[in-house]
């Protein structure tokens, strides 16, 4: 029976870790999945680094397929992320109904947290667009992991702000990590962040049946329950 490394996002981490429980129990393959950012899931496979089964970005994917890492056909649509202000437990939640109080709130913070990976990417250029990076200077504050930004949240007083994947917020949360999400981004600078699953062009047929079970339309009530639509 085959054993199976799967490296993903962690955005969709509760969504493909629940799937591939199922799939275990179902076929009795083993699966090992390593949750990291995605910008370390395509240095790693442009290293070289070998996984059964790959979920990560379109951009991310559309690298691999040209590198010719993954089947082609076995590459599937598994849903979309959308972003949310985070806070501390004990804070009150701040108005946050249009760009003009998403600026108020991030100036009046102690602290405004991203990370490294795709969303803190997004989340700087809004920063830059919306005449912020400079006004914010210092309380900028950047760190590893989506689930990185839940820690400072959590581990400073009430005042410092996230911009993370909502997701993420719910694997925290549902962790006992002592935050809230505040809101979704404003409408007019959501940022919807797609993700897929593919195997490996060197993978067995078990790589295959678990990505095509990841991206499958019963999978999509699953991932909906955390947050990926």
């Amino acid at each position: 029976m085959a054993n199976l490394k799967v490296l993903s996002a962690g955005a969709v981490k509760r969504g493909v870790a629940q799937i591939a429980a199922e799939f275990e129990r179902a076929t009795g393959t083993q699966v090992a999945i390593e949750f990291t950012p995605v910008p370390e899931v395509r240095r790693r496979i442009a290293a070289g680094e070998a996984a059964d089964v790959i979920v990560a970005t379109p951009a991310a994917m559309d690298e691999f397929a040209a590198q010719e890492r993954i089947a082609h056909d076995s590459r599937g649509f598994i849903g979309c992320s959308r972003m949310g202000v985070v806070i501390h437990a004990d804070a009150p939640v701040p108005p946050l109904d249009d760009t003009a109080a998403f600026t108020q709130v991030l100036l009046s913070a102690s602290e405004v947290v991203r990370n490294e990976a795709s969303s803190g990417i997004y989340s700087a250029k809004l920063l830059d667009r919306l005449g912020l990076t400079q006004k914010l200077g210092e309380k900028a504050v950047v760190v590893k992991t989506g689930s990185g930004i839940m820690e400072y949240v959590a581990a400073h007083p009430p005042g410092a702000v996230g911009l993370a994947q909502i997701s993420e917020v719910m694997v925290m949360i549902a962790k006992g990590c002592r935050v809230k999400l505040a809101a979704p981004l404003p409408d007019e600078i959501q940022n919807m962040t797609s993700y897929e699953a593919a195997a490996s062009s060197q993978a067995p047929d078990a790589a295959r049946a678990l990505a095509r079970a990841l991206a499958a339309p019963e999978a999509k009530k699953v991932f909906a329950a955390t947050g990926i639509s």
